[in-house]
């Protein structure tokens, strides 16, 4: 069992940056393959980005376009989201989730078990 904590979120104008942070309390990030989701008001949750255990199989959701990155950070055991040249896309809770099935993708939700509340991003014009 793992609990995950999302951190970072907040208002930003667009054209600016966050750093989203994921701490696990439990067992430590390092075993699972770990994804960010967000979800608008009104919307369905989508994919952001995926960082595999063991390769570099790194990927993104295509309206990233180069501007976000998933890494994480060792000493800190955190998932982290860099997010830069932010878009003025309103508000949009972003999830952190540790992933335990291997059957529909990394972007699939199903394939993630492991779920934080969410932090709120809000990306001002």
């Amino acid at each position: 069992q793992v609990r995950l904590v999302e951190s970072g979120g907040g208002p930003v104008q667009a054209g600016g940056s966050l750093k989203l942070s994921c701490a696990a309390s439990g067992r430590g990030l390092s075993i699972y393959s770990m994804a960010w989701f967000r979800q608008a008001p009104g919307k369905e949750r989508e994919f952001v980005a995926y960082l595999p255990v063991r390769t570099s199989k790194i990927s993104y959701a295509d309206f990233v376009k180069g501007r976000f990155t998933i890494f994480r950070d060792s000493a800190r055991d955190t998932l982290d989201l860099q997010m830069d040249n932010l878009e003025p896309e309103g508000t949009d809770d972003y999830y952190c989730a540790a992933r335990v099935h291997y059957d529909r993708g990394e972007s699939s939700q199903d394939e993630y078990r492991f779920w934080g509340k969410g932090t709120q991003v809000t990306v001002h014009a």
